[in-house]
């Protein structure tokens, strides 16, 4: 795709197309399409897969929906651990520079 605002570009885009807006390479994409992942359409028989746009946005923030919920489980379980580790133990640690 030569730089073309998505208006310019019609409903759908090609494999390619999607491959070079999400930075990877074609046989990621027909693998995202393949396994159900990313929405597509088959123009005809044996055609070229076709990505509605739309579909591929919606894709696009999914992903950002999942990232944010890896980062919030694993911050929650990172404080968590925390919490546990220093639990009933105040007072017990002192700086080393302490003299007592």
């Amino acid at each position: 795709m030569t730089r073309r605002r998505t208006s310019e570009v019609g409903r759908f885009i090609s494999v390619a197309d999607a491959a070079e807006l999400l930075a990877v390479d074609v046989t990621t994409v027909d693998e995202l399409i393949r396994s159900g992942e990313l929405p597509a359409i088959r123009v005809g028989e044996s055609g070229p897969w076709r990505i509605e746009i739309a579909q591929l946005q919606l894709w696009v923030d999914d992903r950002y929906e999942d990232t944010r919920r890896y980062s919030t489980w694993h911050q929650g379980e990172f404080s968590n651990v925390f919490e546990l580790s220093t639990a009933g133990r105040e007072g017990r640690l002192r700086p080393l520079d302490d003299d007592r």
